[in-house]
């Protein structure tokens, strides 16, 4: 519900034994969560006391609540009446309105609710509102603005990761509708089919989609790099050797093409250490991280590759690093405090292993999703070498 400032009803009013009944009875049943009842007795002392401006906000608030927004509307009009200065009744007029389906009167103050306000609750409501309401007037970009905004200011909400999503979604299909009606042969189209098709585990549709496009351009960037991936995904499904012979040839094909593609490089890092060829993986992490030193990922893979040559002071710095461009990644504290142990810094690995049980905890709890990885792969912690 809406709170509005707090108040105290008898004190606007004319402290007269039944209006200070209806007030106390009132404030009682909205703390309890009794809407009706609450309701019932303002009403009532709306009656008594009709030029208190508080009484009618109150009224409104609770009208929302209960779903009767000609009723909140109303009464927000005739609190502004009395007392224009009242905080919050903007907000809670913009979502009225805007449940009534009056979206263009509702905007001014749903914006002002989302854009000024140091409530969070009433950011929060009037944000959702928002993207129903520049949806249903058209203006996309504006919707995808405010859900990029929400998604910064409530990046665990369940119910904001639904409607965000949402919005997503359909400005991604509108997009690629239009491309497919404006360009339905294009490079850019067949990339998008190949692109659409891994995303739902097409493997086989989505390699022939990449293959049509090196055909048309053989030196397209970032193709080779997503061939390598299909190739990797099927790999990891079927566990046919070939399907990982062929991922290493795409990443080495991709930096033929764009030798500076770090993702390719650390995909092939990734690989070589999975064989055991850690000189090969530490040259090509270091290689990426020094060319990109904010590369997660390869920070963390770099400092595994410290630790398997028992060189933990080297793999100190690069997981370091990782921990502050990603303090969510359990695995960069994990290894973290290895490392740490390792050179007797037992007080620091004591704290970085603490961390890694906190994060750990929660993912595995779902109140934290692991790390939304999706362009390379991730690294991740030997479950049989996690400490109990």
């Amino acid at each position: 519900m809406l709170i509005l400032s707090p108040f105290s009803v008898l004190a606007q009013s004319n402290a007269n034994n039944e209006a200070a009944t209806y007030a106390e009875e009132g404030q009682q049943a909205l703390a309890q969560g009794h809407f009706a009842a609450a309701q019932a007795n303002f009403e009532k002392l709306a009656k008594l006391e009709p030029g208190v401006a508080e009484v009618h906000a109150t009224l409104a608030a609770i009208c929302f609540q209960q779903r009767e927004y000609d009723e909140s509307i109303r009464e927000i009009r005739l609190a502004q009446k009395f007392k224009p200065s009242l905080p919050k009744l903007d907000s809670l007029l913009g979502l009225s309105l805007a449940e009534t389906g009056q979206y263009s009167q509702a905007l001014p103050g749903l914006e002002k609710g989302f854009k000024q306000t140091a409530d969070t609750e009433v950011r929060r409501l009037c944000g959702l509102q928002l993207l129903r309401v520049y949806g249903a007037l058209q203006r996309d970009s504006d919707a995808v603005g405010t859900a990029l905004a929400l998604n910064r200011f409530y990046p665990d909400d369940p119910e904001v990761l639904y409607h965000t999503g949402r919005i997503y979604g359909n400005q991604a299909y509108v997009v690629m509708m239009k491309l497919h009606d404006k360009a339905p042969n294009s490079i850019w189209m067949l990339q998008a089919s190949g692109e659409a098709n891994e995303s739902q585990k097409n493997y086989d549709a989505a390699i022939v989609d990449f293959q049509h496009v090196l055909a048309l351009d053989p030196r397209r960037p970032g193709v080779h790099y997503r061939m390598g991936r299909v190739y990797l995904a099927r790999f990891s499904d079927r566990q046919k050797p070939e399907d990982r012979v062929a991922a290493v040839h795409e990443f080495a094909a991709e930096l033929e093409v764009d030798p500076e593609n770090g993702n390719a490089n650390y995909e092939l890092g990734v690989l070589a250490q999975e064989d055991g060829n850690l000189d090969e993986a530490q040259n090509r992490f270091e290689h990426v991280v020094s060319r990109f030193p904010d590369f997660e990922e390869a920070l963390v893979a770099l400092g595994e590759c410290y630790l398997q040559e028992s060189k933990p002071e080297a793999a100190v710095s690069p997981l370091e690093r990782a921990t502050k461009v990603q303090p969510d990644d359990e695995v960069a504290w994990y290894r973290l405090a290895r490392a740490q142990r390792a050179i007797g810094k037992n007080d620091a690995a004591t704290k970085s292993m603490a961390e890694f049980r906190k994060v750990h905890a929660e993912v595995l709890t779902g109140l934290r999703l692991p790390n939304p990885v999706h362009e390379v792969t991730p690294q991740k912690v030997d479950a049989e070498a996690i400490p109990q």
